[in-house]
C-alpha cells in the first residue's frame, strides 16, 4: 500500500482550456449577433448560408491569429503546439462551413442596389465569384494536404484495408512526387492569408450578405484580424522572434534512427525551462530548414542538445548532412510542459522518442527537484535508449522509481499496468500524470486514465507531433 502526499503544488492545467473557450465563445456570440439582427427580407435559408460563409471567415481568421508566434497567444493557450493544434481544427472547421454557404446563399454579388433600383451584376459579380473560387479551392487544398498525413487517425478503421492495396507504394511515390516534403508544405501553407482575403472580399462584394451595418461591420471586423495578423506574420514578426546563434558541436548516433545534436551557442544562449521546445534552424544542401523539437539537455549545461527521430526528408538525413561547426539559429523556447506544475503525487509516461522532455527534466534535477514521488514509466521497442543514464538518475534519487518497458517482450503499455505498478488505486483524483509520445498511444492513456478517476486538469501531454 502506498502512501500519498497530499497536493501541495497547483496544477495549471486549466488554463489549456482558457483560449479554446475564448475563440468558441467569440464564434457563438458572432452567431447570435446574426441571428438576433436576422435577414431583412425574411429569406432565411440565403441568411443561413450567408452566416455560414460569415462563420468560415471568422474561424479562419483566428486560425491565422493562433499562428502568428504572439507571446499572449502562447500564454492564453498553454503552449504554441496547443494554439497549431486549435489552428487545424478552426482551419478544417471554416472548411465545412463553406459547404451550406455554397448550398444555400444566393451567390449574387455587386453593389448593394440604390432605392427604387433592381439588383443586377456585372462585373462585380464576376469578380465576386472569381474570388470565391480561388479562396475556397485554395484554403480546401490546403486543408486536405494539412490532413491527408493524419488520415490513419481519422478513418482508423481503413487502415487494414489500404495497408494490404497493391496501389499503396505507387500513391505514396506520386505524393511525394507531387506534395514534396515539409518545407513545400510549409511554404505552400503561407498563402492561408492570400485566399482568406480573397473570401473576405468576396463576401463584401456579396450585397445580399448585408441587411444592416451591424452585420456589415462585424463582418469587417472579423476578416480585418485575420488580415491584419496574417499581415503582421509575413513581414513584421521575424524582427520580433527570439532567435539565438549556435554552432553545432557534435553529431551523436544513439540509437538506429536516433540522433543527438549538441550545439555551442555563438553569443546570448537560450534560457529556458525544462520540458521545452524550440525551433531549430539547420542548414542543409537545400538552404535553411527550420522544425520544431524538444530540448533534452539541462538548463545549466555548457551545451544545448536536442534528441531527434528519424521520421521526415529532414530527420532521416540529419546524420549524414549536419557536421560539427555548422551554423544553427534557435528561436524559442516554446510550450509548458513544466511537471511543477502538477501535484506531489506524479507519474511520468513516455513512449519512444518521448522520452525527450523527462531526459530534459531528469538531467535538471539539481537545480528543478523532483516532488514527494513519481513513477516514471518509459516504453520502447527493445532495448531503451539513455536507459542507463535513467537508472543512474533514479539511484541517485529514492522518490524517483523507473519501470523500464520492452514492448517487444511485453506487449503493449497499459493504462491498468501503470496504475497497478504505481499503487494510485486508493486515491487516484491526488494524481498527475505526464505524457509524451505518439498520438494514439497517449489518447488511449487519457481515456482510461480519466475513466480511473484522475481529473482532467492533472492530465499533461506533450502534442510533439504537431505540424
Amino acid at each position: 500500500m502506498s502512501v500519498l502526499a497530499p497536493p501541495v503544488r497547483r496544477s495549471a492545467a486549466p488554463a489549456r482550456r482558457r483560449g479554446p473557450a475564448g475563440v468558441l465563445t467569440v464564434a457563438g456570440l458572432f452567431a447570435v449577433l446574426w441571428l438576433v439582427v436576422g435577414p431583412g427580407d425574411g429569406g432565411w435559408l440565403s441568411f443561413a448560408g450567408q452566416l455560414a460563409g460569415a462563420e468560415a471567415v471568422l474561424l479562419m481568421s483566428a486560425a491565422i491569429v493562433l499562428i502568428s508566434v504572439l507571446p499572449a497567444v502562447e500564454s492564453w493557450f498553454d503552449g504554441i503546439d496547443r494554439a497549431a493544434i486549435w489552428h487545424r481544427r478552426l482551419s478544417v472547421t471554416g472548411m465545412v462551413l463553406v459547404i451550406p454557404h455554397v448550398l444555400f446563399s444566393s451567390g449574387h454579388h455587386g453593389p448593394p442596389p440604390q432605392a427604387g433600383q433592381p439588383m443586377s451584376g456585372g462585373r462585380g459579380a464576376d469578380f465576386g465569384g472569381l474570388l470565391a473560387q480561388i479562396g475556397v479551392w485554395g484554403l480546401a487544398a490546403l486543408a486536405v494536404w494539412a490532413v491527408a498525413p493524419r488520415w490513419r487517425m481519422m478513418l482508423p478503421w481503413l487502415a487494414p484495408y489500404v495497408a494490404r492495396s497493391a496501389v499503396v507504394p505507387h500513391l505514396r511515390r506520386a505524393s511525394r512526387w507531387l506534395l514534396g516534403g515539409y518545407e513545400r508544405w510549409r511554404a505552400l501553407h503561407r498563402l492561408t492569408g492570400l485566399f482568406l482575403a480573397a473570401a473576405f472580399v468576396h463576401g463584401l462584394l456579396d450585397a445580399t450578405m448585408f441587411g444592416s451595418q451591424v452585420l456589415r461591420w462585424s463582418y469587417l471586423i472579423a476578416g480585418g484580424i485575420g488580415i491584419a495578423f496574417y499581415a503582421y506574420r509575413e513581414t513584421m514578426a521575424r524582427y520580433f522572434l527570439p532567435l539565438h546563434d549556435y554552432q553545432v558541436a557534435a553529431v551523436t548516433t544513439v540509437a538506429p534512427g536516433l540522433t543527438e545534436l549538441a550545439l555551442t551557442p555563438v553569443g546570448r544562449p537560450l534560457h529556458f525551462t525544462p520540458g521545452q521546445f524550440a525551433m531549430l534552424f539547420l542548414e542543409s544542401a537545400d538552404g535553411w530548414r527550420r522544425h520544431p523539437f524538444t530540448i533534452s539537455s539541462a538548463p545549466h549545461d555548457d551545451v544545448l542538445r536536442f534528441t531527434i527521430k528519424a521520421l521526415g526528408d529532414d530527420t532521416t538525413r540529419i546524420q549524414t548532412l549536419v557536421r560539427p561547426g555548422m551554423p544553427a539559429v534557435v528561436g524559442g523556447p516554446h510550450g509548458r510542459f513544466d511537471h511543477t506544475r502538477g501535484t506531489d503525487r506524479q507519474i511520468w509516461i513516455a513512449g519512444g522518442i518521448g522520452i525527450t522532455p523527462f531526459l530534459s527534466w531528469l538531467r535538471a534535477l539539481d537545480r528543478h527537484p523532483l516532488p514527494a514521488r513519481v513513477d516514471l514509466f518509459y516504453s520502447a521497442v527493445g532495448d531503451a535508449p539513455f536507459a542507463g543514464e535513467i537508472a543512474a538518475v533514479a539511484a541517485a534519487h529514492p522518490n524517483l522509481r523507473v519501470h523500464q518497458h520492452d514492448s517487444t517482450a511485453r506487449g503493449f503499455l497499459t493504462a491498468d499496468d501503470i496504475l497497478a505498478a504505481a499503487g494510485t488505486g486508493h486515491d487516484p483524483g491526488r494524481v498527475s500524470v505526464f505524457l509524451c509520445g505518439p498520438a494514439p498511444m497517449v489518447d488511449a492513456f487519457v481515456r482510461r486514465l480519466r475513466r480511473a478517476g484522475v481529473p482532467g486538469r492533472q492530465i499533461h501531454r506533450e502534442h510533439f507531433d504537431w505540424r
